[in-house]
């Protein structure tokens, strides 16, 4: 099959390279240093899969890519606006869009069914630009249990992590969903196919819609917010208010707050990817990951007081960060 990862950053190239790695036709769009490295020299994994190379195609242009079988969307939340209307060049008859964005995505009730069937969340897709770009009929959504990070350009040290579960929008066990998971199960990562991807977005998206803002206003590590009781509180109804918009659109999500608590205790003293986009001066996926459960609780008529003012503080803490 022939790959194209946008956006290969820390969690794209990584990726890329596991697949380019096992045989897979890879193509990397990047940017910057990183890009240029990844060009010249190939990328560098390190960490807890050990040390290996890979060498795939790598651009900074979709156009130069051709058409391609499965497009990887590894961009942040917030860079898709940009990226949307450049992804032409890559779609064939039969090309699938692998989403892999944290958060609430932009295709959330595409092809969902009953009565919020097509509705539009503008905290996610401003203006309508990304799906009017992107025929939902291509998307696979997924989710990541993956954690890297880029130590130095064209070098990705693998933390911990290697789950994408995949699913179509509209629940179907279809033939290109086993393809795809073939491919990555090949290359070392873990990929089931699920019958209800919303339900593994909302699952993760309760730990991030807490842990996340409140690292990034306060630069405290996962441990210093349970270890102190008032942020500890704080997350616990954060997560309470999250659960409610959840329930009031049909995902029961099979796991209590206490239990999600329970876990993110065993993460110990790590920081949340936006406390790390914080202290690199990059945007911040507030949005994708707060704004959008803010917006479906105005739509749904939920009071969510602990996660608007949590959002209200971010946002003006994003304005000085970006």
């Amino acid at each position: 099959m022939k790959f194209a990862v946008v956006g290969a950053g820390a969690i794209g190239a990584f990726v890329g390279a596991l697949l380019q790695k096992t045989g897979q036709d890879v193509t990397l769009i990047a940017r910057g240093p990183h890009m240029r490295a990844m060009k010249e020299r190939g990328i560098r994994v390190t960490g807890s899969m050990g040390e290996f190379e890979a060498h795939p195609t790598v651009t900074d242009d979709p156009a130069a890519a051709g058409e391609i079988d499965v497009v990887i969307l590894a961009l942040k939340a917030h860079s898709l606006t940009q990226m949307a209307p450049r992804l032409a060049p890559l779609l064939g008859p039969a090309t699938s869009i692998i989403s892999m964005q944290n958060g609430i995505p932009w295709w959330y009730f595409s092809r969902h069914g009953g009565e919020w069937e097509g509705t539009h969340l503008e905290t996610v897709d401003p203006g309508g630009v990304i799906s009017n770009n992107i025929d939902p009929a291509r998307l696979v959504g997924c989710v990541i249990y993956c954690s890297t990070i880029i130590t130095e350009p064209g070098v990705i040290d693998h933390i911990e992590g290697v789950r994408f579960p995949i699913g179509e929008l509209d629940g179907e066990r279809s033939d290109r969903c086993r393809q795809i998971a073939e491919a990555f199960q090949k290359a070392g990562m873990k990929c089931p196919v699920r019958s209800n991807i919303r339900h593994d977005i909302w699952v993760k998206l309760l730990g991030n819609v807490a842990f996340n803002p409140i690292s990034a206003l306060t630069r405290a590590t996962m441990t210093d917010i349970l270890n102190c009781p008032e942020t500890r509180l704080l997350a616990q109804s954060i997560m309470g208010e999250a659960e409610k918009i959840a329930a009031s659109l049909g995902i029961d999500l099979g796991i209590s707050i206490e239990q999600r608590m329970i876990g993110a205790e065993k993460v110990g003293p790590h920081k949340t990817s936006m406390l790390q986009d914080v202290e690199a001066g990059r945007p911040l996926e507030l949005e994708s990951i707060v704004g959008a459960v803010v917006e479906l609780g105005d739509k749904l008529g939920i009071d969510i007081p602990s996660t608007r003012a949590v959002h209200a503080c971010a946002k003006l803490l994003a304005r000085g960060v970006a």
